[in-house]
């Protein structure tokens, strides 16, 4: 799952809010593509989606206890490690300037709506009963986005993980039983046209690209096909997809071969899917 999502975030930020002729020129899979205007990041490398993903996937594999305090400093830990591009520029500023959980909680204004609390959601929805991927998704989703629709976008994010993981039915109605679970229709209507910033909009469009089953570059390709946000809706979508046993795994080699790996890597991300998966 992580390496997948991985994949999917970093072959989706060659083409974040991208014009639409770009995208179309391009998103065929052949490779990672250099983003037309944004410089700072090498193709193949993966962003503040994965990064964030893999600080929570981290905190789940150690055991210990899932506490606000410890989400955020799995993020600071996870962030001055390894500093990359892909973060939103106050965010980013901010990361480098705490040290600690408790700085990170002192400090921050937990009041966003966009999509970084849903980016990183996966981990949680690997848990055995929708309870516990609730009770997890909140409270990471709360560090820094403890909003209705932040914390909305965050539940739906991880219990598609969840119903594809536990294979709960056939993935076509994934939407509908995220809606049910929510008790909120929005979540069962396709999304269409280019993807904002809010996370509501790219978990909306994750939803259904990944509802079209068939192969994960199928769902990788219509992720980005709907311009915008399009890597957060890759890392959300493949997330979910890589654990349907319905979807077929085809991803191709140039995009896992290509994938940055260094010392928190593919192989890493690899290892980590593993203890993920037996815990």
């Amino acid at each position: 799952m992580l390496v997948e999502l991985a994949i999917g975030d970093a072959y989706g930020a060659g083409f974040e809010y991208a014009p639409s002729s770009f995208v179309t020129r391009h998103n065929t899979l052949a490779g990672y593509v250099a983003h037309p205007t944004h410089t700072g990041l090498r193709p193949g490398s993966y962003t503040d989606d994965t990064q964030m993903t893999l600080a929570l996937a981290e905190l789940r594999a150690s055991g210990a206890r899932w506490t606000r305090e410890a989400v955020a400093s799995a993020f600071v830990t996870a962030f001055h490690r390894d500093p990359r591009e892909g973060y939103a520029r106050g965010f980013q500023a901010f990361l480098a300037t705490v040290h600690t959980g408790a700085e990170f909680l002192a400090r921050i204004r937990p009041d966003s709506d966009k999509s970084g609390a849903a980016m990183r959601a996966a981990p949680a929805g690997l848990l055995p009963t929708v309870d516990d991927v609730l009770h997890h998704t909140d409270v990471q989703a709360k560090v820094t986005h403890d909003t209705p629709d932040g914390v909305a976008a965050a539940r739906a994010a991880a219990l598609a993980v969840h119903y594809c993981h536990h294979g709960l039915g056939p993935v076509a109605s994934v939407g509908s039983w995220i809606a049910d679970r929510l008790g909120d229709g929005l979540w069962a209507r396709p999304w269409r046209g280019k993807v904002g910033s809010k996370g509501v909009m790219s978990v909306r469009a994750a939803l259904t690209a990944l509802s079209g089953g068939g192969s994960l570059s199928e769902v990788l390709r219509s992720c980005v096909a709907f311009t915008g946000d399009v890597d957060t809706v890759a890392t959300v979508a493949l997330a979910a997809a890589s654990r349907s046993a319905e979807i077929r795994a085809d991803l191709p080699p140039v995009l896992v071969d290509g994938l940055e790996n260094g010392r928190f890597g593919r192989d890493h991300l690899a290892r980590l899917d593993a203890q993920l998966l037996l815990s």
